[in-house]
């Protein structure tokens, strides 16, 4: 690491310029060939995705999204009155008329059209066909079709539109979200080192890194399917490591520099050892993030790829751009008051001594009970966990616990129209047909009939007529089977709505209880579709495979821990640590968007279910980003256990050194990640308070109380591994090879002697 860092500083000036052609680079590119973001959810196995692939090829036409107009008439006005069905005429059939549109059912069509108007008239709809699916259909020409039916509002006639591709296209994003995030990361890193430089060095390495790393996604985005949220996930994800990576290598340099290193040997010992860090715990991320891999859903890997994709790049920027900056900034990343303290130094002694022997010299041993290490807040508060850990332990348990408690309430599914602002047009439209239909009219089943008998509309009818008799079901209606068809498509709308529980099992007794009974002696095959089937196809599918991906990133996790530490007891701390972590983030999620403890002031809608996805995403990003923790806090404990094999002294010292610089960190994550709270998209909201929440209670209630107080409980076990396990692993040193202490007696990670253990730890200076 060292090597690549004096290149990067002394070809300082190179490296900029090269970062600075890629990302002008990859601009451009993405500027003329644009991105081909895929929004499908669908599992190609499962029986939903079947019956939607078979529409495509035998009925293209109704293969395409279809949406709503729906209007509504208030003043004691009806959808039927003369000047009412004028006017929504002519813009129907300058709606049917537009670019992508394939066709539009109006309610005025005669017999047919009738059960589009609701009973007491006020209500009334119009089905727009596309020619393609939602994610396909170009947003100008949605755009199109909602300013020509919005066109007809009057005050007495409301207009609203609903459906996959009105949402699509009506979604505001806020732009906003990712800049308050890093305007709020400037802040804390301005507090932390009091130096405009040093504050400014993270930023422009995480913005470098999120760029090139989103901007690379777009392009990958023609080559894999990968889903239009996958780049402000990324942006959410690469900004919190990008910005925390450099945090640890400049705290790092700016400490070599104040032990009197020059500039390069500083920044290549920062980056020999901070930097190695950083090299793991971005490694942790990407293999938690591509673990969703073993899922096996297309719309999940590509959101894996992006963020895997983005965090890479964060990394690469932390150890090479990063140097480079740092070797122009000089001493300028050092506060005022740390420069004159240098310099005064300098002036007194001539020549500074190295950094180990230095910091012991000028060290107190004052509240923290650790010669040769500075006293600061975090140290006392160290030494405090270490004198009485019992309570402040408790006390971090109960917290975690009472926030994760919802968790197991916890309802996976998927939101939609009826989880939407209020002041949005879907919402609007789904409100005013859930109002005048029913709530099932916005959950729709779509069931394909499929007979080798064409025209075989006897066999159509007799199931129609069965589902009919369900009591679940409130309307079912068939288009008819014209000459030379084989594929019969046949709607179900439930008595319930979409997420009910009831419309779940409706689905499954059509599945396996009512449509065997009319297939029985027909020549008919029946699958059923449609968004709902879709969702709850999906969202089982990921439920059932769940632990199995839990079991991969925890068993991957550990192993890369016991590589790093030479430990068996620190990776299940480790573990044990991220479960409490995953618990209050789900437990976040369902206070607040399932039972829906202000979403709707966070602009995420009502109270729905919490997206299947979304704990997936979550697990694979927490699990990452809470071993990042993990790793630079044992890490410096490790290095001073090399030292000292005491393993108070280890814990303690590591736990005060690190703890600043933690939190720091955990902070300016949850500063980023709580902006996107506001991002004005449901799904990226959860995953905002998630991330932001579980962030904030890891740093403050399991890495600054409940791991040092474990780890002073368990002792010298800490660092125990069987010596035959030990020949077996490879070794890996996370931060590089520890400085010698003179007189010091290294640790094996084994039991020792209790006079060898007393020897050595009086030889400590």
């Amino acid at each position: 690491m060292s090597v690549i860092a004096r290149w990067c500083h002394k070809h300082r000036l190179v490296t900029v310029l090269v970062w600075l052609a890629l990302i002008v680079g990859l601009g451009a590119l993405t500027s003329s060939a644009g991105t081909k973001y895929n929004d499908t959810m669908s599992i190609p196995a499962s029986e939903s995705s079947q019956a939607l692939d078979l529409l495509k090829q035998s009925m293209p036409a109704s293969a395409g999204d279809s949406d709503q107009v729906v209007w509504h008439t208030t003043g004691g006005a009806k959808v039927t009155d003369p000047a009412v069905q004028q006017r929504m005429t002519d813009t129907l059939n300058q709606i049917a008329a537009s670019p992508g549109v394939a066709a539009v059912t109006s309610p005025y069509s005669g017999p047919r059209g009738a059960v589009q108007i609701s009973k007491d008239q006020t209500t009334a709809y119009a089905t727009v066909n596309f020619t393609q699916q939602a994610h396909s259909i170009p947003n100008a020409q949605i755009t199109h079709v909602i300013d020509v039916a919005q066109g007809a509002r009057s005050g007495n006639l409301q207009v609203d539109l609903g459906g996959q591709a009105i949402s699509q296209a009506d979604r505001k994003v806020g732009g906003a979200a990712d800049l308050i995030g890093v305007v709020a990361a400037l802040i804390v890193l301005g507090l932390v080192f009091r130096s405009f430089g040093a504050a400014v060095m993270p930023i422009l390495t995480g913005v470098a890194g999120v760029v090139t790393g989103i901007t690379g996604t777009g392009q990958l985005s023609h080559l894999i399917a990968i889903s239009s949220t996958a780049p402000t996930l990324a942006t959410l994800v690469g900004l919190g490591v990008g910005i925390d990576y450099a945090l640890f290598i400049v705290n790092r340099h700016r400490k070599g520099l104040m032990s009197g290193m020059s500039v390069e040997d500083s920044i290549a010992k920062a980056l020999n050892t901070s930097g190695r860090a950083v090299i793991f715990a971005g490694g942790t991320v990407v293999i938690a993030l591509l673990g969703m891999f073993a899922l096996g859903l297309s719309f999940l890997n590509g959101m894996a790829i992006g963020a895997a994709v983005t965090v890479s790049m964060t990394v690469l920027a932390a150890i090479t751009l990063l140097p480079a900056m740092l070797g122009f900034l000089k001493l300028r990343v050092l506060s005022k008051k740390q420069r004159r303290e240098l310099a005064a130094r300098q002036a007194g002694v001539g020549v500074l001594v190295p950094y180990a022997q230095a910091s012991r010299r000028r060290g107190s041993t004052a509240g923290s009970g650790t010669p040769g290490h500075p006293e600061t807040a975090f140290t006392r508060w160290a030494a405090k966990v270490e004198a009485r850990p019992l309570g402040k332990a408790l006390l971090a348990i109960a917290v975690m616990a009472v926030v994760a408690v919802p968790f197991f309430s916890i309802n996976l599914g998927n939101s939609d129209a009826g989880n939407d602002p209020k002041s949005t047009t879907t919402r609007q439209a789904y409100d005013l047909l859930a109002d005048g239909f029913g709530k099932g009219f916005n959950g729709p089943l779509t069931l394909v009939a499929q007979t080798p008998a064409a025209g075989d509309q006897q066999a159509l009818t007799t199931l129609v007529n069965t589902i009919k008799t369900v009591p679940d079901v409130a309307a079912v209606s068939a288009r008819p089977m014209q000459p030379g068809q084989t594929l019969g498509v046949v709607q179900v709308v439930p008595v319930s709505s979409p997420q009910d529980k009831a419309t779940t099992d409706l689905i499954d007794n059509l599945r396996h209880d009512v449509i065997p009974k009319a297939e029985a002696g027909t020549t008919l095959h029946v699958m059923v579709s449609g968004p709902t089937a879709i969702s709850n196809d999906f969202s089982h599918t990921l439920t059932s495979k769940l632990p199995l991906f839990v079991a991969i990133i925890v068993g991957l996790g550990c192993l890369l821990m016991i590589l790093a530490f030479r430990s068996l007891l620190v990776p299940l701390i480790g573990v044990a640590m991220n479960l409490l972590t995953m618990g209050v983030a789900f437990g976040s999620l369902v206070a607040v968007f399932q039972w829906g403890w202000g979403s709707e002031a966070l602009g995420a809608g009502g109270a729905g279910p919490v997206e299947a996805f979304v704990p997936v995403i979550v697990i694979s990003i927490l699990f990452g980003l809470s071993m990042d923790y993990q790793v630079f806090l044992i890490s410096r404990m490790h290095e001073e256990w090399s030292h000292s094999a005491d393993n108070h002294r280890s814990v303690r010292v590591g736990h005060g050194e690190t703890g600043q610089v933690i939190v720091a960190a955990g902070i300016i994550m949850t500063c980023v990640f709580g902006a996107f709270l506001f991002n004005g998209e449901r799904v990226i909201a959860e995953f905002g308070m998630a991330l932001a929440l579980a962030i904030l209670l890891d740093v403050l209630m399991l890495r600054l109380i409940l791991v040092p107080v474990l780890m002073h409980r368990f002792g010298r076990a800490n660092w125990w591994l069987p010596s035959w396990l030990d020949k077996v692993l490879p070794h890996m040193s996370v931060e590089g090879e520890p400085e010698p202490v003179p007189g010091a007696v290294p640790a094996q990670g084994g039991p020792h002697d209790e006079h060898e253990l007393a020897s050595a730890n009086h030889r400590i200076p």
